[in-house]
């Protein structure tokens, strides 16, 4: 079975849907560039209930999460977004890592998730 691929671009695709699993790519907040780490993370949550409702999935099937934070000091703020978003009793395994440089000096938040269809 050959993968389906979403929001195909030059350099990668925003999900692609594999058997009865969805990969998304890692997602920063596009609409929320350089704004606080509240409004990075909804927005990101945002694109990725979109994403995975395009595919065809939601957050209840949310498998692994990867989160890149350019600053640990930001944990607790994320994880008040995150812990209101996710499903309850249906959370996913997670890592959380500083990362020093994401794509852009304006993103602060980046998450990674692969779900079940």
């Amino acid at each position: 079975m050959a993968p389906m691929r979403i929001q195909v671009g030059p350099r990668m695709s925003q999900a692609v849907i594999h058997g009865d699993t969805v990969y998304l790519a890692g997602q920063v907040a596009l609409d929320a560039p350089g704004g606080s780490v509240t409004d990075q993370t909804k927005n990101i949550l945002d694109r990725i209930d979109a994403l995975l409702g395009e595919a065809g999935a939601d957050k209840s099937g949310l498998i692994t999460a990867t989160i890149w934070l350019s600053d640990m000091r930001d944990y607790n703020e994320m994880n008040t977004v995150w812990d209101a978003w996710v499903t309850p009793g249906d959370t996913p395994c997670r890592a959380c890592v500083e990362s020093a440089r994401l794509a852009s000096p304006d993103y602060t938040v980046e998450i990674q998730v692969v779900a079940a269809l």
